[in-house]
This record gives C-alpha cells, sequence and structure tokens, in this order.
C-alpha cells in the first residue's frame, strides 16, 4: 500500500478540527513531535495535528472528518511502543486518548472490569486494590490499556496469566467510516460469530480505534515471594525455566538476565548480585503454596548447576528486586554514556530458547556491539538492548545486520520476530517471512474494513 500525503485533505481538516475542538486540538511543533516519538532507531514522523479526546464520540466525529477527505488517523496512548506505531507516516491527525483514563465499572464478583483506553495499568491496579482485585499484564512501562490491547502487549506476568488477548473479554471501538462497534458482552466465553475481540487485539491501530475495554481480573494472592538464583551459564539457566514448566510449577515470573545485564543492573540499582546469568522468579499463592514452589524451584535449579539460590516473602525485597528488572533499560543506558538503546525482541519455543540465546550473543561478540539479554523466558521471549551510537555510520549497519539477523533466526527456529512489541514499521519486512500467505489474508481484511487505507497506514504492512 503506497503511501502518499493528501495536502488538500489535511488542510481542510486541520480548520474543521481546529473550529471543533478548539484548544484540545494542537498543531505546535512540540506537541505533534511528542506524537511522532518513537523509541527506535526509526525517524520521528509528526502528525499534522493532535486531538485530545475525552469520548467514545468526539473519536467517532474525528474519524468522520478524517474519513470524508481521506486523512489518515493515528491513535495515540501513552507512546511507549517501540517499533515506530505511533509515526505519522503520510501525515495525518494523531488522537490521544490519554484523557479517557476513567475506570467505568468494576464487578468484583465477576471478576472483570470495564475501562477507557487511556487508563494505565498502574492506575487501574491503584483503583482495584481496596477490593483485592489486580489486573496482571506488566509489560514494564506504565502504558495505556488501549496502547496494550493494540499492540498485544506481555510481559513478565505472562508465563502464569497470558498476554493481552488472554485478559481482554471484549471492546469498544470506532471503525473508519466512524461507526461504534461493540465486539462482545461480558461473559467469560461465546461463541457467536467472529472472534472481532482478537481480530482488534495485536492489530495496531490500522482496523479501528479502541475506546473502551472490558478487561479479566485477578484476586491478589495471599501471599507472594521473590527468588534469585545463578547459573554458570545461559544454557544452565534455559534449562532450569524448562524443567519448571514442565514440571508444573505455577511460577508467576521467571526472567532471565546475562551477566552483561546482572552487571548493569548492579551498577545502577545498587545490588550486588553475582555477574553471572540469572534467573529472577515471582511465585503467586497461599503461605504454604509459595514456599513449596520456591523450594521447588531450589531443587530444579541445584540439578542444572544453579547456586546461590535466595528467596523472600518481603514485600520490600521483592520491590526492589523488581524495579531493578524494570529499570533494566536505564541501567543498560548508563553503561555507555551518549550512546542510544534500540530494544527488538523475539520469541522461540522454549526447548530452543538457549540455543537462540547464546547464538545471539555470539553474533554481538563477532559484530563488535553490546546487547545485554533480558527476556521473559517462561514463555520463550526474550529482548536485546543494543547500545550504538547513532552518528557512527558503521556501528548503525551493524546494529542493523545484528537486528536482522535476530529476527531471522528466531524464525527460523520455528519462532518469531516479535513475542510482544508488534510489527509497526521497524518489523514489517520479516512478517511474510514468519507467516507466509496469511499475510495476504490479513492485506485483505485490512482492505475490507479500511479501502481508504486510512487507520494508522505504514504499520505492520
Amino acid at each position: 500500500m503506497e503511501l502518499t500525503r493528501n495536502e488538500a485533505g489535511i488542510e481542510t481538516v486541520l480548520g474543521v478540527l481546529k473550529q471543533q475542538f478548539g484548544e484540545r486540538f494542537q498543531t505546535g511543533e512540540s506537541v505533534r513531535e511528542q506524537h511522532g516519538h518513537t523509541t527506535t532507531w526509526l525517524g520521528n514522523q509528526p502528525p499534522d495535528g493532535v486531538v485530545f479526546a475525552r469520548s467514545t464520540e468526539e473519536v467517532s466525529e474525528v474519524v468522520k472528518v478524517c474519513a470524508t477527505h481521506k486523512v489518515p488517523i493515528i491513535a495515540f496512548g501513552t507512546g511507549t511502543s517501540l517499533e515506530g506505531h505511533v509515526n505519522a507516516a503520510a501525515g495525518g491527525i494523531s488522537i490521544d486518548v490519554s484523557q479517557m483514563d476513567a475506570v467505568l465499572e468494576v464487578h468484583a464478583q465477576d471478576l472483570d472490569c470495564v475501562v477507557q483506553p487511556g487508563v494505565t495499568r498502574k492506575k487501574l491496579n491503584e483503583h482495584l486494590r481496596d477490593q483485592g482485585l489486580f489486573f496482571p499484564i506488566d509489560p514494564g512501562a506504565d502504558a495505556s490499556l488501549g496502547g496494550m490491547a493494540a499492540t498485544r502487549a506481555s510481559g513478565t506476568n505472562a508465563v502464569r496469566y497470558g498476554t493481552m488477548k488472554d485478559c481482554i473479554l471484549s471492546l469498544e471501538a470506532v471503525l473508519p467510516d466512524g461507526r461504534v462497534i461493540r465486539t462482545g458482552q461480558r461473559a467469560k466465553k461465546s461463541s457467536a460469530g467472529y472472534d472481532l475481540t482478537r481480530l482488534l487485539i495485536g492489530s495496531e491501530g490500522t482496523l479501528g480505534i479502541i475506546t473502551e475495554l472490558t478487561i479479566r481480573l485477578h484476586g491478589i494472592p495471599e501471599a507472594m515471594s521473590s527468588a534469585t538464583c545463578s547459573f554458570p551459564s545461559v544454557e544452565a539457566a534455559c534449562n532450569a525455566v524448562i524443567a519448571t514448566i514442565q514440571m508444573g510449577v505455577p511460577v508467576a515470573r521467571i526472567e532471565l538476565l546475562d551477566a552483561l545485564q546482572v552487571k548493569a543492573c548492579n551498577a545502577y540499582s545498587k545490588l550486588d548480585l553475582p555477574e553471572t546469568p540469572l534467573l529472577l522468579l515471582e511465585f503467586h499463592g497461599s503461605a504454604a503454596g509459595v514456599a513449596e514452589q520456591a523450594e521447588t524451584f531450589g531443587e530444579i535449579a541445584e540439578d542444572v548447576g544453579g547456586t546461590g539460590f535466595n528467596w523472600t516473602t518481603s514485600s520490600e525485597e521483592r520491590t526492589k528486586l523488581w524495579q531493578a528488572r524494570h529499570d533494566a533499560y536505564w541501567a543498560v543506558l548508563a553503561m555507555r554514556p551518549g550512546a542510544e538503546v534500540v530494544a527488538t525482541d523475539v520469541c522461540v519455543p522454549i526447548s530452543r530458547l538457549a540455543e537462540c540465546v547464546t547464538a545471539s550473543q555470539e553474533k554481538t561478540a563477532e559484530l563488535g556491539l553490546i546487547a545485554p539479554v533480558v527476556g521473559h523466558v517462561g514463555d520463550g521471549n526474550f529482548h536485546t538492548s543494543l547500545l550504538v551510537m547513532k552518528d557512527d555510520p558503521d556501528e548503525m549497519a551493524r546494529g542493523r545486520a545484528y537486528v536482522s539477523w535476530l529476527n531471522e533466526t528466531a524464525i527460523g527456529m520455528e519462532g518469531t520476530c516479535t513475542g510482544e512489541h508488534g510489527i509497526g514499521q521497524g518489523k514489517r519486512q520479516y512478517l511474510d517471512a514468519e507467516l507466509g500467505d496469511a499475510t495476504d489474508v490479513m492485506r485483505a481484511i485490512k482492505v475490507a474494513i479500511d479501502p481508504d487505507n486510512i487507520m494508522n497506514p505504514g504499520k505492520i504492512f
């Protein structure tokens, strides 16, 4: 789908929206650049204007105006996506839903709630805490739930609680012609027609704009414990993960940090962990249950060479450890002043995880690059944080070569080029290799729903 700017249409739409929304429609350079923000090496492509919407009706109004004049629309939540999802590749209008941030309903007995798309995961969990409930998906960043649904986000808890596709019962969305649809009810299951909920989850704003979500919740566990364990190699750590999953230990989180990432976290978060491959775990359940889970893992780890196994139920210690994990990006950034971090992710069957991680480390060494590894290894997903000097053309070329190699290697291992970051602009070139003719079906769906290609054009395809 070739992209060209519709100059006449954009000019007309700018005038209409300024009259309709007044101060909530912004065309200043700094605001526009913020809404074209991308945390990759992709260039910033700002929209021509930004609408700060406050309701589904307002989103629909904006979409109808843009549809009439065939002007692109890009949804914006908090801007934490990692593959250029919010760039305005052909200009157009960014619809910022951050002010649509209300928790509309909580059904404690049914373990679900209804929220607007601008609600962030932290805000939702603060709202739910007094009711003994929580929302488990934790991608690290305090992302908006609408954005997390649009990119099919995952995170540290996915090994036990699943990803966004597992946690959403239904959606409300505005289609490219401005119609508002609801994809389902609050029932825990349904066989009523096509699964439009999951069609929109992961569609990256290319089929519609999510304006309301009905989300599954969980009870806050009676007890939680966190654990750390060091290993002589990445392979040994991955073998511990595989054995843990195969034995059915209901671990809530299981994260791998390679030696370089541990070194970065020690320096940044003032920790004193052994600078060898590390597993960071969390167990949820009853007091007796989490103790049993921790002890079982300790035995597994010892069998494959794990050392220094330590677990705690102290909330202070757990918070310190997981904050260090969430600060991994900043820890890596501090390793090389002046450099920038390019985060990428792949996911492979866990039986191939050690092979893939080890190969990625060997490849970065071969190319003379720095790329610490951290991963949600319970489901075979890992990230490399590539440190590059953007003003060094040779290093940038080696960095791009590495990212291409990693994506192709993961696909060759029957994995995916992205476990949770999404395709956006950054990974479009790998989709055909991964899915083959299935991408033609995806393109057909896109054309059928959005024939004028105004919904986040230039993403996925």
